[in-house]
């Protein structure tokens, strides 16, 4: 083998040709001008103009698609239930103070609107602080007109 008959282990890197004649020259495959030509374009998703747009509805980040208890007040109560009577989902239904809600028994609230003399039983309602406060002053006053009565 003469030097002449030499091949390299690893041949000479083929120079890059540039522009017109090159694969990867002049607009280097980024077409013509513009934003998209520039380096580090970064075009916004079309969709997230028009997810803008849209509003807020109510139970963003909430957990608030339980259904919410429907108020009574205290003087609705005094004019449709006798003394003693029981106050509960189902005879509020019956009396027309509260409506179904998807064809169930609603839950309800009883509210602080209005002043309470009768003494009544309630089952399976909800109370406000303030309504649950003359209720409990209504039964304590019951009692004593009841105990003044019977002596």
């Amino acid at each position: 083998m003469q030097t002449h008959e030499l091949k390299r282990k690893t041949p000479n890197r083929k120079k890059i040709r540039v522009g017109r004649g090159g694969k990867r020259g002049k607009t280097s495959g980024r077409g013509h001008k513009g934003q998209k030509a520039r380096a580090g374009h970064k075009i916004r998703p079309e969709i997230r103009d028009m997810i803008k747009k849209i509003p807020k509805k109510r139970g963003y980040k909430f957990n608030s698609f339980k259904e919410k208890p429907q108020g009574v007040n205290l003087s609705s109560i005094e004019k449709a239930f006798n003394f003693g009577s029981t106050v509960s989902p189902k005879t509020l239904l019956s009396k027309g103070l509260v409506k179904r809600v998807s064809g169930n028994l609603p839950r309800v609230k009883i509210l602080a609107t209005g002043k309470i003399t009768k003494k009544l039983i309630f089952e399976k309602v909800l109370f406000s602080r303030a309504a649950e406060a003359l209720i409990e002053a209504a039964s304590s006053d019951s009692r004593e007109r009841a105990g003044k009565k019977a002596s």
